[in-house]
This record gives structure tokens, C-alpha cells and sequence, in this order.
């Protein structure tokens, strides 16, 4: 049986904004201005940036990513908690509830969100066709080995599946220093 090799990227600290919270940090009507183009279908990196500050420190000059959401979510690593004074909790993306909050700060305005701050749990995107192809459903959990000096395998992968995602595994930096991969490395999908 072949090994299952996926492409892996690591995911750096990102905010996603709302277009209320948009218009408050960067004035009123204001629109994301791209970057560059990130992996995943219509997904980008924006111009823009904010400052977050938390009850023990400030980390500026975070990358928004367009386009604008539903809710203000902030993607950090766990080292990142440590710096702004606060404990994220290990969450699928868009799963915000009573997470922990903190002072948004843009050139136009400022913005306490009140939740919204998490670390985002590892995960796979990927198209039908891969799925099938890889014998695995959307939100299943799967392990993933990497290779190398500091091979390790990754628990509890979530795997999304979703017509419009290019096959691609997101983990934070501090994730990927510690197994000694680089971006779009292949790793291999393990099933339970």
C-alpha cells in the first residue's frame, strides 16, 4: 500500500476581521486591500495590518486575511498567549465561543473584542476528489507523520473537506519548527 503524502504549510498569526470591525480600525466603508493570494481559493493576505494588546503585553503589525468574516477572529500560537497575557484555547477555526478577548488597534480606530482569540487546532483542507482519493470524510480526525531529524506524528488532524479547498495541511510555526518541516513539504496522512 502506497503512503498517503500531503503538502503541509505553516500557518503564522492572523487576524480575520468582520467589516464593522474593518471600518472601525480603518475608517468607515474602508475595503481590505490584497497582498498576495494564500493557498486556499479566494483567500488572501491583505495590506493591512493591526496591533493586539492583551492584559500583559502587545504584539504588533498582525496580518489581516480577506475576506472580511462573518465574526473578528485572531489565529495565534500558544508562545504568542504567553506574550499578550493570555491562555487560548486549541479550536477549530470559526469555533470563538467564550474564548478570550483583547484591544484591537488600527490607524483609524480601536476595538475590544470580547471573545474571539484561539489557537487554531491543526487540520488538512482538501477537495471531494482527495478525499476520496485519501479514503477519508470531512471532519474526521487522522494522524500525520513527518520526516526528517525531528519526526513526529501529529494527533487528532481535522480533516475539512469542501469542493472549493486545495489539498493543504495547516499547522502554527511553533508546531511546525518543532517537527523541522518547511512549507509544502510532503507529509504522510495515517488513518486511525
Amino acid at each position: 500500500m502506497s503512503k498517503k503524502m500531503i503538502p503541509i504549510a505553516l500557518s503564522n498569526r492572523h487576524m480575520h476581521l468582520s467589516q464593522e470591525h474593518i471600518e472601525i480600525l480603518f475608517g468607515e466603508g474602508y475595503e481590505l486591500t490584497k497582498f498576495k493570494d494564500l493557498s486556499q481559493p479566494g483567500q488572501f493576505a491583505a495590506q493591512e495590518k493591526v496591533d493586539v494588546e492583551g492584559p500583559k503585553g502587545t504584539i504588533k503589525g498582525i496580518r489581516v486575511l480577506g475576506p472580511a468574516r462573518n465574526s473578528t477572529q485572531l489565529e495565534i500560537s500558544l508562545a504568542d498567549g504567553f506574550v499578550l497575557g493570555i491562555n487560548p484555547p486549541v479550536r477549530d477555526s470559526g469555533d470563538i465561543a467564550g474564548s478570550p478577548g483583547a484591544k484591537l488597534i488600527g490607524p483609524k480606530g480601536e476595538v475590544v473584542i470580547e471573545e474571539g482569540i484561539i489557537a487554531a487546532a491543526r487540520h488538512i483542507h482538501m477537495g471531494v476528489e482527495d478525499a476520496e482519493k485519501l479514503d477519508v470524510v470531512d471532519k474526521e480526525r487522522v494522524q500525520v507523520k513527518t520526516e526528517g531529524e525531528r519526526a513526529l506524528i501529529f494527533e487528532n488532524v481535522l480533516v475539512r473537506v469542501n469542493p472549493s479547498y486545495d489539498l493543504e495541511m495547516h499547522v502554527d510555526v511553533d508546531e511546525g519548527n518543532a517537527a523541522g518541516v518547511k512549507n509544502r513539504e510532503l507529509v504522510e496522512l495515517i488513518k486511525y
